[in-house]
């Protein structure tokens, strides 16, 4: 089982609530990455967002820069791939982090997307959100796949490439790409068909409902031929490690009230309740907060339902002091891993 993390890079607050620069926000997500990999964690996802408070709008350069030394150590490009208007679909700077980083350290999570708030920054209209995704994801796959440079591909929704250079290449040939889903049957059974890997980010409810997706999009796979080493199943959860329950229920409060009361405003939520965040956070809720022993606990036991691979947490959301940020990432590698690996051996 890989452990790991994700973040849209949130931007911290101060202490009247306001957004400190975005700029710290992307410093203090690559001091974060450099701490997991040090402390060997196997997984660090990096979502693009290109808001006030989410401005990690470009992973790749944040993930590039230094040269993982640790062997499981990966990245992820978790991305709207609805969203890029460049030629590699969702991932125009991940053939660079490839490169940067050595080498099959990178991988490509292609989502929908819901912060749709985007949509205007390029230029698109949401009334076209399936074909959207649908031509963004047959482009990255058509350039991923490619045993060339040059490509040629059309659809309708940018304009054609017509044997034209798509450079630079990954180290490898091509990147690992996963479709990623919020819980959605028609995305399970795109993914299964396709052969690729899945991510399910489970956001509410009781992640074990989970179970019947990954099922139905392990039995496409297989209906459609699929085997092997890329039919896996991964999955995505809020969260935090502290020492203590206590402690991570005080620390990740706070953010996730900041978080519903900036999505209310532009989605219409209810005011958040802290009735539903706690409910959430005890078992068999979808949040994973908590200290190291209950943490693996959940993971161990979602990984009877799921058969999941690889669990990942996202942690820094509503301005969590960096901090809190940084000790859950070494808990959650430290404490945490050994205690999963340990359960699941037991099994």
């Amino acid at each position: 089982m890989e452990l790991g993390a994700y973040s849209f890079g949130d931007t911290p607050r101060n202490p009247d609530g306001s957004l400190r620069p975005t700029a710290e926000a992307i410093s203090n997500l690559h001091e974060a990455i450099i701490l997991a990999d040090q402390n060997g964690l196997d997984y660090f996802g990096v979502g693009e967002h290109h808001t006030l408070d989410m401005p990690a709008s470009s992973p790749g350069s944040v993930i590039a820069p230094r040269r993982r030394q640790r062997s499981k150590s990966n990245s992820a490009v978790a991305r709207a791939s609805s969203a890029p208007t460049t030629p590699y679909g969702c991932s125009s700077s991940s053939p660079p982090a490839d490169a940067v980083s050595g080498g099959g350290r990178v991988e490509i999570i292609a989502g929908r997307g819901s912060s749709v708030e985007t949509f205007p920054l390029f230029g698109y209209d949401l009334k076209d959100y399936d074909r959207l995704y649908a031509e963004k994801l047959d482009l990255l796959m058509s350039i991923n796949n490619s045993t060339a440079e040059n490509v040629t591909w059309s659809g309708t929704v940018r304009p054609a490439l017509h044997e034209l250079a798509v450079v630079p290449r990954p180290v490898n040939g091509s990147l690992p790409v996963w479709v990623a889903t919020g819980g959605s049957a028609p995305s399970s059974v795109r993914a299964g068909k396709l052969g690729l890997p899945i991510s399910y980010g489970i956001i509410g409810g009781a992640p074990a409902r989970f179970a019947p997706l990954a099922d139905l999009y392990r039995q496409t796979a297989a209906q459609a031929g699929h085997t092997g080493e890329n039919i896996k199943v991964s999955v995505a959860t809020l969260g935090l490690v502290a020492p203590t329950k206590k402690e991570a229920l005080e620390r990740f409060y706070p953010g996730w009230v900041n978080l519903n009361i900036e999505m209310g405003k532009l989605r219409g939520w209810p005011a958040p309740d802290k009735r539903q965040f706690l409910a959430q956070a005890d078992f068999p809720g979808a949040y994973y907060v908590g200290d190291p022993d209950e943490i693996a606990q959940r993971i161990a036991d979602l990984h009877g339902h799921m058969g999941h691979m690889r669990h990942f947490l996202q942690m820094d959301i509503g301005g969590l002091p960096q901090e809190h940020f940084l000790e859950s990432l070494t808990l959650l590698a430290t404490e945490v891993k050994p205690r999963v690996e340990r359960l699941l051996a037991g099994k």
